[in-house]
Order: structure tokens, then C-alpha cells, then sequence
């Protein structure tokens, strides 16, 4: 794999911090909600013998810090954050790209304003619920947690998120049962939680996504999802963005966290679907 290498990238209202690891063409991978580069340190190491792996912390999160105040996040600044990231490495060359929950819906708003710098996308588990038949349900649950976090706190808008969306298995056990670099990445997310209910919950999830834009870059987008979360509020808009690709969703090992729980069968299933450059 060779060294990583870790950097900072200026951009507008923020200073990205992101990782480079192994050669050959880009592949980014792009975190959700609170998390950031190191949820995906389990599959990094498999996937860079064969591709340019880069990493980031969405702005706001761990280390990519905002020039100044919080503010209520923009997809389409995120988007062109992760423009901006695979500019600095790959220069003109398109890159694939996997992302996960709200770094999926990044990735769907980045081929479909980008779509000449995207090879190929993986969209696992998109909570973009306004296509859902019963997205008025999912947008006041969504609503629920974030006046909860204001009016109770962050324990009590993190009881309703995980029960909400079927994720209250995914517990991490106490901190002071993981190793060390898993405990450094637990702090980081947890300092991270309060920005993600108050700036990034809301207009994550409120996101409408260009249907007739992605049919036109369909042959480009992998529809994902986890074996063990599909049926869950994450996991179920990606059935609708299916639909209307014309493609079968495809299955990845795990829940909606799949890539940290069971990282080298999930590494070896995303190598070879980038290897067919198609779905």
C-alpha cells in the first residue's frame, strides 16, 4: 500500500483535512453524518493495492474545521468540497467513488452537477427519504430528532435517531474496551454528534434528488445497500433511486456500517464491483 499521506485543503468556509493512501486511479470515499476518514481505515489498506484511496473529513467534522461560525449545511457545497479534494489529487481524471448515508447523498449531488469527474458511484444507503411514498412520516421522525437534541440533549436525540433508524445494535462497546485508534475515532464522532443533529440532520435528509439528471448518468451509479439494514429508514430510499436507474440494488456485507464491521469481505466486494466499470 506504501505510506499515507496526510494533508489540508483550503476551501470556501472551511479547511478540509484529507488522507492519500496506495496508486493507481482515484477512488474516494466519502463519510456520513458524524464520522470521518477513519471510519474507513479497515478497507483502506485491501483497496489501495490497486487504487489511489482518499479520504476526508467532511467539513465541520473531527478535523476539517470551519473558518468561522457553524451553519446549517449546503449539499451543494459538499459536493463541490469533494470536487475539491479530487481535483487536489487526480487533477482532470474522473475518479470512482463510494459514499455512505449523508456522504452518499454528497456523491449523488456531485455526479449529477459533476458528472464528467465521477468514473463510477457507489451510493450505499442514502437517507435522501423525501422520495419515499411515506416521506412526510420520515421527515417529522428526522424533525423529532433534532428538536429532541435541542430541548433534551445529545443522549436523548441519540436514543430516537438509533431506534428511528434501526441502528440501536450498533452500540460501540465502552471506551474503554477499544483499542486505541478505535477509541481516538469513538471521541472524535462523539464531538462530532452535536453539529451533525443541529447543522447537518435536517438538510441531509431534506434533499431532493434530481431523478431525470441521474437517469442520464444511470450506467454510472450503483445503487447500495447493507444486507442487514436495506429495511431500514437508511437503507430504503436507495430502492426508489433503484427503480428509477433500472438496476437491481446491490447487496454489500453488513449493516449501514458494514465497511467498519466487516471490512475485508466489504474491501473485496467493492474492488471487484469497480472493476466491472458498470453495474
Amino acid at each position: 500500500m506504501g505510506a499515507k499521506t496526510i494533508n489540508k485543503l483550503a476551501v470556501p468556509g472551511a479547511t478540509l483535512h484529507y488522507e492519500v493512501a496506495g496508486s493507481g486511479p482515484v477512488l474516494l470515499l466519502i463519510a456520513g453524518d458524524g464520522a470521518d476518514a477513519g471510519v474507513f481505515s479497515g478497507i483502506v489498506g485491501q483497496l489501495a493495492a490497486e487504487y489511489t484511496v482518499v479520504t476526508y473529513d467532511p467539513r465541520g467534522n473531527s478535523r476539517s474545521r470551519y473558518d468561522g461560525a457553524a451553519a446549517d449545511e449546503s449539499v451543494a457545497q459538499s459536493a463541490l468540497d469533494a470536487l475539491a479534494v479530487i481535483d487536489a489529487v487526480g487533477g482532470d481524471e474522473p475518479a470512482y467513488v463510494f459514499g455512505t448515508s449523508s456522504g452518499a447523498i454528497t456523491g449523488l449531488e456531485l455526479i449529477t452537477r459533476h458528472p464528467d469527474r465521477v468514473r463510477m458511484l457507489v451510493v450505499h444507503e442514502p437517507p435522501c427519504t423525501e422520495v419515499l411514498a411515506d416521506a412526510a412520516d420520515a421527515r417529522a421522525f428526522f424533525e423529532e430528532v433534532h428538536t429532541t437534541y435541542r430541548e433534551d440533549g445529545l443522549t436523548a436525540a441519540d436514543v430516537v435517531f438509533m431506534m428511528g433508524t434501526g441502528r440501536d445494535g450498533d452500540a460501540m462497546p465502552p471506551m474503554e474496551d477499544l483499542l486505541p485508534e478505535y477509541r481516538e475515532l469513538a471521541e472524535r464522532m462523539q464531538s462530532n454528534a452535536a453539529n451533525f443533529y443541529e447543522h447537518k440532520l435536517l438538510p441531509f435528509t431534506r434533499y431532493v434528488p434530481d431523478l431525470a439528471a441521474l437517469q442520464r448518468v444511470a450506467e454510472r451509479v450503483v445503487p447500495a445497500a447493507g444486507l442487514e439494514s436495506y429495511a431500514n429508514l437508511p437503507g430504503r430510499p436507495v430502492e426508489v433511486l433503484a427503480d428509477h436507474l433500472g438496476w437491481p440494488v446491490v447487496m454489500f456485507p453488513g449493516g449501514h456500517g458494514g465497511y467498519s464491521s466487516q471490512p475485508a469481505p466489504f474491501a473485496t466486494h467493492l474492488a471487484h464491483l469497480l472493476k466491472t466499470d458498470a453495474v
